[in-house]
C-alpha cells in the first residue's frame, strides 16, 4: 500500500472513531442540553491546545456478542493540553458510545492518562459522563473500576485532581470523583448516586427522582459532595480555569504569582463592613474582599455549610486559603458540616504550599441531641488535626466572638499558628458572657434580692473583663492587637516573613486523622 494509501486510510480511521458514537447518538446528547466528549475538552483547554492518545483503542468485551460490536474509542476520550499555557492530562468519557460505560479497555486508558499525569506532575481532570459499569464485561470492569481508585489515592496530594459530572455517575463510579480535590457539577445534568431511583423504590418502596436523589442542587448544598455548581457546562468550564488560576500545577511548587493589586476599598470598607453592634450579624465574605487582591474570592462549597466560608484569594499577589466564620448563618458555629468542610480545605492547601489565613468569629461548637449523636465530637476534631498538621504559613485574626473550643479549633497559637492578630473588638473567652456569669455567680444570683439586676450586673462585669483582646494579648497568646484597616498590611508582612519558617515533622509514615 502506498504512503498515499496509507494516509487516507489513517484519515478514513481517525474520522470514524471521532465520531464517537455517530449523529443519531450525537443529537441525542445535545437535545438534553449536552456538549460531546470531544466538544467539552475544548471548552476547557486552551485553542489548538489538545491532542489525544489512545484513539484507536478497542474493546475487550467477548461475551453476550460484544465481539461483534465497534465502540470507538471505546467510549472515553483521552489526551494532553494545556490551560493559560500550563500543561493537564483531561479524559472525557464519551455517553454516546455503549453510555459511557465502563469496561477494561475504557478503564485503561484512564489509568494511562492518569499515570503520564503523575509522571509529569501535572493537574488531571476527568470528565464523568457514563451508565456505569459494563455489565457485559463482568468483573473485567469491576477491576477496572479498582484500578482507578488507586491512582486517585496514590496521586492525592502530589497532583491536584479535579472531577467534572456531565451527566450520571452512578453506582461504583462515584468514588473516583469522591476521591479527587474538587467536584464540579451542573444543574439539571449531574447525577450521582450509589443507586439509582429504581433500586430504591423496589427495596425500600421510596418514590424519588434521579434529580432529588443525586442531582447538582443535592451534591452541593446537602451532601457536600460536590465543590462548585454552576447553571450551565460552559460556566463549569469557566470555573475550572479560574481554579486552575488559584492553585499549583504539583505539591512540589507554590500557585503562580500575579501582580499585585490593591482591594476595592470604596465598595468594600471594612469600616462600614463590620457592625458597631456585637450581636448584629454581617457577611464575613466582604470582609475578605476588603482585604484580597482586587477584592477577588473564589469560594470553594458555597452551598454546603454555609456557617463557614473556605476559598481562595491573593494578597500581595499569592495565593492564600481563606478560612472564616460566617455570623450571617447560625453565628458562625462549628458544627458536623462545616467542621469537615473547613478540615478538607485546609489539608488541601497544606499538601499544594498555599498559605493559610484565618478571620474567627464564633460562639463555639453547635450544641444539641443531633450534632452529639451525629458525632460532633469526632468531625470537630478534623478542624483541630487539620490545622495542627498544616505546615505552610497560618496567619489568625479574631474580628469577634472566640469561644471556648471554637478559639482553639480556629488555628489559635495553641495550633502553631505563626501569627495570631486581634482587631480591639475581639471577645476571647472560654464561653459567653451570659453562661459565664450564670455559672461563675450562681449562688450570688440565687440569693440575691433582685436576681436579674445582679445578673445583668455580673454578665457586665464579666464582659468587662474578658469581653476584649488585652488578656490574652498579656498571656502572649496574642501577637498584636490591630485596627481593623492595617489587616491587610499585617497579613502581607506576616506571610512574607513566615514563609521562611522550618517546621519539624516528627518522622512517621502518617498520622491517623478522626475519620
Amino acid at each position: 500500500m502506498s504512503l498515499t494509501r496509507k494516509r487516507s486510510d489513517l484519515k478514513k480511521r481517525t474520522k470514524t472513531a471521532a465520531e464517537g458514537g455517530g449523529k443519531e447518538a450525537v443529537m441525542k446528547q445535545k437535545a438534553v442540553g449536552k456538549m460531546t466528549a470531544r466538544e467539552r475538552i475544548l471548552a476547557i483547554l486552551d485553542p489548538d491546545s489538545f491532542h489525544e492518545y489512545d484513539l484507536f483503542v478497542e474493546h475487550a468485551g467477548k461475551d453476550f456478542d460484544m465481539d461483534k460490536k465497534y465502540l470507538p474509542g471505546d467510549g472515553v476520550v483521552t489526551g494532553t493540553g494545556t490551560v493559560s499555557g500550563y500543561p493537564v492530562c483531561i479524559f472525557a468519557q464519551d455517553f454516546t458510545v455503549a453510555g459511557g460505560s465502563l469496561g477494561w479497555m475504557h478503564a485503561k486508558k484512564i489509568t494511562k492518562i492518569m499515570d503520564v499525569a503523575t509522571k509529569l506532575n501535572v493537574p488531571l481532570i476527568g470528565i464523568n459522563d457514563s451508565g456505569g459499569a459494563r455489565i457485559q464485561e463482568g468483573v473485567n470492569a469491576l477491576a477496572g473500576y479498582g484500578e482507578i481508585f488507586y491512582r486517585n489515592t496514590q496521586a492525592s496530594g502530589v497532583i491536584p485532581q479535579i472531577s467534572v459530572i456531565l451527566g450520571p455517575c452512578a453506582g461504583g463510579a462515584v468514588y473516583s470523583p469522591a476521591l479527587t480535590d474538587f467536584v464540579f457539577v451542573v444543574n439539571k445534568i449531574s447525577k450521582m448516586f450509589i443507586t439509582g431511583p429504581e433500586v430504591i423504590k423496589t427495596v425500600l418502596g421510596e418514590d424519588i427522582s434521579m434529580e432529588n436523589l443525586g442531582g447538582a442542587k443535592v451534591h452541593s448544598e446537602i451532601t457536600g459532595n460536590a465543590h462548585f455548581y454552576a447553571e450551565s457546562e460552559q460556566e463549569c468550564f469557566e470555573q475550572i480555569k479560574d481554579l486552575l488560576s488559584y492553585i499549583p500545577w504539583n505539591n512540589t511548587q507554590k500557585a503562580l504569582r500575579f501582580q499585585s493589586k490593591a482591594p476595592l476599598t470604596k465598595q468594600y470598607k471594612i469600616d462600614s463592613i463590620f457592625p458597631t453592634n456585637p450581636r448584629q450579624p454581617y457577611d464575613v465574605r466582604d470582609i475578605i474582599k476588603s482585604i484580597a487582591d482586587g477584592s477577588t474570592f473564589l469560594e470553594v462549597h458555597e452551598r454546603f455549610a454555609p456557617n463557614i466560608v473556605v476559598g481562595f484569594g491573593r494578597i500581595d499577589g499569592n495565593t492564600v486559603g481563606f478560612v472564616a466564620n460566617q455570623p450571617l448563618v447560625l453565628a458562625g458555629v462549628l458544627d458536623i458540616d462545616s467542621s469537615d468542610k473547613a478540615a478538607r480545605f485546609i489539608r488541601f492547601c497544606d499538601a499544594f504550599n498555599i498559605p493559610l489565613v484565618t478571620f474567627v468569629d464564633l460562639p463555639g461548637y453547635l450544641p444539641g441531641v443531633d450534632q452529639e449523636h451525629g458525632g460532633v465530637i469526632r468531625h470537630g476534631a478534623k478542624v483541630l488535626y487539620a490545622y495542627s498538621e498544616a505546615t505552610v504559613p497560618k496567619i489568625t485574626v479574631i474580628l469577634r466572638k472566640a469561644y471556648g473550643g471554637g478559639y482553639i479549633a480556629m488555628c489559635s497559637h495553641h495550633l502553631k499558628a505563626d501569627f495570631v492578630f486581634a482587631w480591639p473588638t475581639a471577645e476571647i473567652a472560654v464561653m459567653g458572657p451570659e453562661g459565664a456569669a450564670n455559672i461563675i455567680f450562681r449562688s450570688e444570683i440565687k440569693n440575691a434580692e433582685n436576681p436579674e439586676e445582679v445578673r445583668k450586673q455580673k454578665i457586665k462585669e464579666y464582659k468587662e473583663k474578658f469581653a476584649n483582646p488585652y488578656v490574652a494579648a498579656a498571656y502572649g497568646y496574642i501577637d498584636a492587637v490591630i485596627d481593623p484597616s492595617d489587616t491587610r498590611d499585617m497579613l502581607v508582612h506576616a506571610l512574607s516573613i513566615s514563609g521562611q519558617k522550618s517546621v519539624h515533622v516528627f518522622k512517621k509514615k502518617h498520622g491517623i486523622p478522626p475519620f
